[in-house]
């Protein structure tokens, strides 16, 4: 997306172009998604470093984001009775990334009776799941095919985010639908788009994901879901607003060993389109983006919703996360059936963890040192220390 001469404005008409030729289709269901591309394309055109894979990539990844709404909005006109569709979020797992919150979304995942965002759906919601078997079956596929590549490029990443295409999936790709997404920090450098994403309003956002939610489960059910993804941690205030009926699962690990994983993380992945990564800029990004989050997702706890909070350490997880999920349940009220609880064990037995190496990373290589980390998460550490 670099050049001098290219403007905002041309280049997101070229996407918007793109994106209509594409599916044939005109309606992107209002324009409150263009604020957020806006900062986007003008952060990624005047700082970020993008080589030609990084700007293919991230070229595409809009044009799919863009298609997504387009195919979104033609279904709910086709079929308006859509929208009668009654969507419950019964459970948000929030928190520090890196703490087993993917291994936990996993294992939950396996009960039947709610409904968690699969991979092959999470990136291409349309034509609804359940409609063609044959069409699912293709999309499955595909998103097998991005994984293995995604592996392929960077084989770090499958020891860092294990993936299944039938698994749950993070909500990443219904925030990308009005470009207001943790996820793009780990396109290209684009400082200015950091900051202004911290403060944007994420109302838009939620009331989009419940339709998409309502999409998917209209041919498949159940309407009880579960969702997942650090982001959240960032604007509970305004996931509240949409999804009041939901609770929390907060996972926890000391942020010695969170931030140097998570810089890591972003660090390989921004390698893959982009030259010149300073690991120092990434710590940075990090301190600041998850910094803010713990700091508002203690108020939003202390504002009397402590109790709609379960939290889980990362060390008794690891030893037995079945024993947390039997806790978690009861909590909850559901039932852990024999079946669910066999097959939570299935998936532990095929997924040991390293099953694709072990994740080494140093700290010091992206300017996070101890003093700094009790500084900034001093006050986070003190309130949970029971589960660090």
């Amino acid at each position: 997306m670099s050049g001098a001469a290219v403007t905002v404005a041309s280049r997101i008409d070229e996407l918007v172009t793109r994106a209509r030729s594409e599916t044939g289709l005109d309606d992107f269901g209002g324009d409150s998604w263009r604020e957020g591309l806006e900062v986007l394309v003008a952060s990624a055109l005047t700082e970020a470093r993008l080589n030609a894979l990084g700007e293919h990539m991230l070229h595409d990844s809009i044009v799919r984001t863009l298609t997504n709404r387009l195919q979104i909005e033609d279904w709910f006109t086709r079929h308006p009775e859509i929208e009668d569709q009654e969507v419950h979020v019964e459970l948000l797992g929030v928190g520090f990334p890196r703490t087993g919150s993917t291994a936990l979304a996993a294992l939950l995942g396996e009960d039947t009776a709610v409904r968690s965002l699969r991979t092959w759906e999470a990136s291409s919601p349309c034509p609804p799941p359940g409609l063609s078997a044959e069409d699912d079956a293709a999309r499955i596929a595909a998103a097998e095919a991005v994984i293995e590549l995604q592996g392929g490029v960077a084989a770090r990443l499958q020891a860092m985010l294990p993936q299944s295409a039938t698994g749950p999936m993070e909500d990443h790709d219904m925030m990308c639908l009005e470009f207001k997404a943790q996820v793009f920090l780990t396109s290209a450098r684009i400082p200015s788009y950091a900051e202004w994403f911290l403060d944007c309003d994420m109302e838009p956002v939620y009331r989009g994901e419940r339709r998409v939610l309502k999409l998917l489960q209209w041919k498949t059910g159940p309407n009880r879901w579960q969702l997942k993804s650090p982001t959240h941690t960032l604007f509970l205030d305004a996931f509240e607003k949409e999804f009041p009926e939901a609770r929390f699962v907060m996972t926890h690990r000391d942020p010695s060993k969170v931030l140097p994983s998570v810089s890591d993380l972003y660090n390989t992945m921004l390698q893959i389109g982009n030259d010149a990564v300073d690991p120092l800029e990434v710590g940075d990004l990090n301190m600041d983006q998850w910094g803010t989050a713990l700091d508002r997702v203690l108020e939003f706890r202390a504002a009397g919703r402590d109790d709609r909070f379960y939290d889980i350490g990362f060390a008794p997880f690891q030893a037995d996360p079945i024993d947390e999920i039997r806790g978690l349940y009861k909590w909850l009220g559901r039932e852990l059936t024999e079946e669910t609880e066999r097959r939570m064990n299935q998936w532990r037995a095929d997924n040991p963890r390293d099953k694709h190496g072990t994740h080494a990373y140093d700290g010091a290589e992206f300017g996070i040192t101890e003093d700094r980390l009790q500084q900034r998460f001093g006050p986070y550490r003190a309130r949970f220390a029971e589960y660090l």
